[in-house]
């Protein structure tokens, strides 16, 4: 069935014509990426499918009582609305649905007391009969299954939920608006640029999720990885027109190449025929003319060819390759071996702690990507190594000779009243003349250099600060999120002339087909500290998933909580000192069979460190009656802990047990054990 399809659509803003004979059909179930240059008229496609504005001329058809639902890269609601409060708009209708059954049910019992005539009766019954229908075919039993669901998937902290949504910044916008749309249970999703501001495992989830999706889907974006996973069908945009391919990005990317070089050798081919038809027809007038008088056949021989030449249908020269960034980097001396260098890092904001005892090392021509959840503090450690913040403890160093160029996520600052070719001649100290001509290798062309900073988009902003670094002398490239607002042509000219660069590199980003083509390794931020995994993107992802699974944690939503272990672990103390004493015995019995039985701690050595220090005490000194009940406390708590491992190193044994539930209870045996170390050490620091 189709669900939407264009027939000669336009569309024209003023005497700019966007959209030139679009016609394009999209069938039910099919997930099709829109990709494009920036300013194509993507969006505006989208705009006109939903109906928010009019096409000028052709005609769009939908498929009669389809839902339709629409994420824009710059989502509006309510402004009394909270994050919860949009996400949960999701389910209005339903929510509209339970209301009049509810008020059905109450007719029907009145109707029922009031012993009423049979046939209305049967009316609310049948009424409400279709109402529940709908209710259970929307999933109405499931909503908060759903929604909590889509939020975990999404890595959306609970702050975000609480926070009204106009308070939110422009990714966290984005990120609730896109739950609420996945809550939508719509016929066809409307998804522009649905990766930005989500970080890797978010994005894994979303492809999960949109492959199960049981709608149609359409999808702008300039994530390659993210359309070769999840699109069956392509659409290009680009000239006004739109031309439709089957299968995924990669597919795409292989089919429209046959295409452009099928088409140029129709090109060459007619223009062959154009140029032999041309010249003979130029030849028969010149015979023609030679005759005395003229010779009449030759002319009209001649009048006959140059109607044939006209009737000829022209095939259009094709673009082999689109106007690109002329991107080189300057050469630059070399720095010392050892670039950037980070010793037991911590840095925390409030009760909010980002690292703790953090190492790293960069060396010179390494080229490493620094990844993790959103939030985990990538671009503040970048603030460190620039110098713009301060740790709270520890050594941040650069190496010698080491000369930085950084390129920041909002690219261009400053004052945003600066025309462009005045920010470019910033770095670059030439005439105005020359800078306009550098600016051209940029794209910016005409009057496009007298524009100002803060009018510029977020693409153009980005070309201008890739402008303005490759006239610096640079031998360390720090990127943060560079291809951020770049499209696709733009992302592999930066790929390519960062591949050139002959230096060390050091890349946050989350666009995973520009990491795998340019890095040799991968700093993972994870619970506070940075670990190192070597090879390509893909290499060092199936490393972490080996490690992790290897050890019991799952690797999705790691740190979505966004809270410390050591501050569980001491809320959970604080918790268990505040139990009653009335099983003082049964804890000092425990103490007394763990004492006789040594071998049950062989596999936590900072356990069995403590329990000795603490035995060892317990034989030399007295307890003080200061102390004396702080350690029945924490004997208590100790004693109720090794109850819990217990059954937790018993559970694991389970065979019949599937893999999650073993990943789960794995998860509270390290708890369980972290929290008794930090019990020990502390009953050893009382017995002190």
């Amino acid at each position: 069935m189709i669900i939407v399809a264009t027939q000669n659509v336009q569309k024209s803003y003023g005497a700019d014509p966007v959209l030139t004979q679009v016609t394009l059909e999209v069938k039910a179930g099919e997930r099709v990426g829109i990709v494009g240059p920036n300013g194509a008229g993507k969006t505006t496609l989208f705009k006109l499918l939903i109906d928010a504005e009019a096409p000028d001329a052709g005609e769009i058809y939908k498929a009669k009582g389809s839902r339709w639902a629409y994420l824009p890269q710059h989502p509006h609601y309510d402004a009394s609305w909270t994050g919860r409060d949009v996400i949960a708009s999701a389910f209005l209708e339903v929510a509209e649905i339970e209301r009049q059954m509810r008020s059905l049910e109450q007719e029907m019992s009145q109707a029922a007391l009031a012993a009423e005539d049979g046939e209305k009766l049967t009316r609310l019954m049948s009424r409400y009969q279709q109402l529940q229908e709908e209710f259970e075919r929307r999933d109405g039993y499931l909503l908060e299954t759903k929604m909590a669901n889509v939020i975990n998937g999404l890595g959306i902290a609970e702050e975000m939920l609480t926070t009204l949504f106009e308070q939110l910044s422009g990714g966290e916008k984005t990120k609730v608006g896109l739950a609420k749309l996945l809550c939508e249970q719509s016929d066809v999703l409307l998804l522009d640029e649905p990766t930005n501001h989500l970080d890797v495992e978010a994005m894994e989830w979303l492809e999960g999720f949109l492959r199960e999706y049981p709608g149609t889907i359409l999808v702008i974006s300039h994530d390659r990885y993210f359309l070769d996973a999840v699109v069956t069908a392509v659409c290009e945009v680009d000239g006004g027109e739109v031309t439709s391919y089957q299968g995924n990005y990669t597919a795409y990317v292989n089919e429209r190449e046959e295409r452009l070089l099928r088409q140029f050798a129709e090109y060459q081919e007619q223009q062959k025929k154009i140029k032999k038809m041309q010249e003979t027809i130029k030849r028969l007038k010149e015979w023609g003319n030679r005759s005395n008088p003229p010779n009449e056949a030759f002319h009209r021989r001649a009048k006959s060819m140059e109607k044939a030449l006209a009737r000829i249908e022209r095939i259009e020269r094709p673009k082999l390759e689109a106007e690109r960034m002329g991107l080189s980097f300057q050469k630059s001396e070399r720095s010392g071996t050892d670039v950037l260098i980070v010793e037991r890092l911590s840095k925390s904001f409030a009760e909010k702690h980002l690292f703790c005892d953090a190492d790293l090392l960069l060396r010179y021509g390494e080229r490493k990507a620094l990844l993790g959840p959103n939030g985990c503090g990538k671009s503040t450690l970048v603030k460190i190594l620039l110098g713009e913040q301060a740790p709270d403890s520890g050594h941040v160093r650069l190496g010698s000779n080491v000369k930085i160029g950084y390129l920041s996520q909002q690219a261009i600052e400053g004052d945003p009243k600066r025309r462009v070719i005045d920010a470019f001649r910033e770095y670059a100290h030439v005439p105005e003349g020359e800078a306009r001509h550098k600016l051209a290798r940029f794209l910016f062309y005409g009057e496009q250099v007298f524009k100002k900073v803060g009018t510029l988009s977020g693409g153009e902003r980005m070309r201008l600060r890739l402008a303005q670094l490759m006239q610096q002398e640079i031998n360390l490239l720090i990127l943060d999120e560079p291809t951020n607002h770049l499209d696709i042509e733009a992302r592999e000219t930066l790929e390519e002339a960062v591949a050139e660069f002959r230096g060390s590199l050091f890349i946050i980003s989350h666009d995973r087909y520009f990491l795998q083509k340019i890095v040799d390794g991968v700093f993972w931020v994870e619970q506070q500290a940075i670990v190192h995994y070597e090879g390509t993107y893909e290499e060092a992802r199936s490393k972490r998933k080996e490690k992790l699974q290897s050890a019991g944690e799952q690797p999705h939503r790691r740190m979505a909580a966004g809270k410390s272990d050591r501050r569980d672990i001491q809320q959970r103390s604080r918790q268990d000192s505040q139990r009653d004493d009335n099983q003082a015995n049964q804890a000092e019995q425990a103490r007394e069979s763990r004492q006789q039985q040594p071998g049950q701690k062989e596999q936590q050595p900072q356990e069995n460190s403590a329990q000795q220090r603490a035995s060892a005490e317990t034989q030399h000194g007295k307890r003080t009656s200061r102390n004396t009940y702080k350690i029945e406390k924490l004997e208590q708590a100790i004693a109720e802990l090794e109850q819990q491992k217990t059954v937790w190193q018993t559970l694991l044994q389970d065979e019949a047990a599937d893999y999650q539930t073993l990943i789960e209870r794995q998860r509270q045996l390290d708890a369980c054990e972290q929290e008794l170390s930090k019990l020990y050490d502390d009953w050893y620091e009382l017995q002190a």
